[in-house]
């Protein structure tokens, strides 16, 4: 975490240890040898190791799309997965096959592993090895994202935890914010909608207390999401007046907003709509795709052809949300069965997203419990990019 006291410790870590492994690549095919050093007796028996060479490449590509490596790193993971497709990956008899993954490598125990040069040669090397598959694939997924992650570079993207502000124990008994937060993997976490704006280069943070001018200075895109009421925290902070008009302010010079609220019962909506009344228009009380257990039907949201923002997107589920009552400047983007579900408004320089569901939590994102017709995941990336497209660095 940002705040971590031994974070550059372990930044530092990372760096040496790129460097060292930068000496030992091999020139010609851009891989490193099992035993990385060795030039002893028998060292044409050395050979070069898949899973290995994998993990230097999502380790190195990753560090440099997080900062934490000086950018021409890159280099290194380039040469060494054109080295990977080379010699490692094969297509046989219609099947793609990843070779080259030594089969076990360890020290003592019985039978006794002394960590010779001739005990690590004994070990076979297979074809699709777990571990080599899955160093692999997570290589294979960061190269993948060198097209994407300068789009947002320097553009940060913030989330609010003062107005949706709940904390619970942690298996550990230590107290945390887990509704719609950046680091809650489990169901109700916003971990893959930021895994999706950090595919950009956004920067992501989060806002603890009251926004400011000076905090909000710091943002591209400021996200408010579910506020609280009594039910979800005994000591709700409300939108006020004052704070409204101070988001309102840094909108009109430029911010992009995303308001996401919910329906009635599970949202304070009243004091959430002093912020939207701001840019023409309010959250209302309908209750809207009311799904029971899992019929998903009742859930379909299909954003229609020639969408100015889920370009890519055919169709979406949202449960439970509430409606949205425009009046001009905002404008109906989403809608079903006479009801407006999301809106744009253009206001001064800004833009503000409104969506009367938090629907892209990681329950219905991450591909695991909808059936595939629904495009949740396609429809944070449209969002996300849409959203950054019309950010601007950072709002003075």
């Amino acid at each position: 975490p940002a705040n971590h006291p031994r974070r550059q410790d372990l930044i530092g870590i990372l760096n040496r240890l790129i460097d060292a492994i930068e000496k030992q690549q091999d020139p010609k095919t851009g891989l490193w040898y099992d035993v990385m050093n060795y030039n002893g007796p028998g060292k044409e028996k050395n050979y070069f190791e898949a899973s290995a060479s994998c993990q230097y490449v999502y380790a190195t590509a990753k560090g440099v799309r997080l900062g934490y490596l000086p950018a021409n790193k890159i280099a290194i993971a380039k040469r060494a997965w054109k080295g990977i497709q080379n010699q490692f990956v094969k297509e046989e008899k219609g099947q793609t096959n990843l070779h080259g993954t030594v089969k076990v490598s360890g020290l003592g125990g019985k039978p006794y592993r002394d960590g010779s040069f001739e005990y690590y040669m004994s070990e076979p090397v297979i074809v699709n090895d777990p571990k080599g598959l899955g160093a692999f694939l997570l290589a294979a997924g960061e190269m993948d994202l060198l097209s994407t992650h300068n789009q947002a570079k320097g553009k940060t993207v913030m989330l609010d935890r003062y107005y949706n502000s709940e904390i619970r124990k942690d298996i550990t008994g230590k107290s945390g914010y887990w509704h719609y937060v950046w680091d809650e993997r489990n169901h109700p976490g916003f971990h893959f909608l930021g895994h999706i704006f950090r595919k950009y280069g956004a920067e992501l943070s989060t806002l603890d207390d009251a926004p400011t001018r000076e905090k909000l200075a710091m943002a591209s895109v400021y996200i408010i999401v579910d506020p609280d009421h009594r039910k979800d925290n005994p000591h709700p902070n409300y939108m006020t007046d004052s704070n409204a008009e101070i988001i309102a302010d840094w909108v009109k010079a430029g911010g992009v907003l995303l308001m996401m609220a919910n329906d009635s019962s599970n949202c304070d909506l009243e004091h959430f709509n002093k912020l939207a009344s701001k840019f023409s228009f309010r959250f209302n009380n309908l209750n809207i795709n009311m799904v029971k257990n899992d019929h998903y039907p009742t859930g379909e949201v299909l954003p229609g052809k020639s969408n100015p923002v889920f370009k890519t997107t055919q169709k979406m589920f949202l449960k439970e949300i509430c409606g949205i009552d425009l009046s001009a400047p905002a404008k109906p983007v989403v809608q079903k069965d006479g009801n407006v579900l999301m809106s744009i408004t253009r206001y001064g320089k800004g833009t503000v997203f409104a969506v009367g569901d938090p629907w892209l939590y990681n329950e219905y994102v991450d591909g695991r419990r909808l059936p595939s017709a629904f495009e949740n995941y396609k429809a944070a990336e449209d969002l996300a990019k849409w959203l950054l497209e019309r950010s601007k660095q950072p709002v003075p």
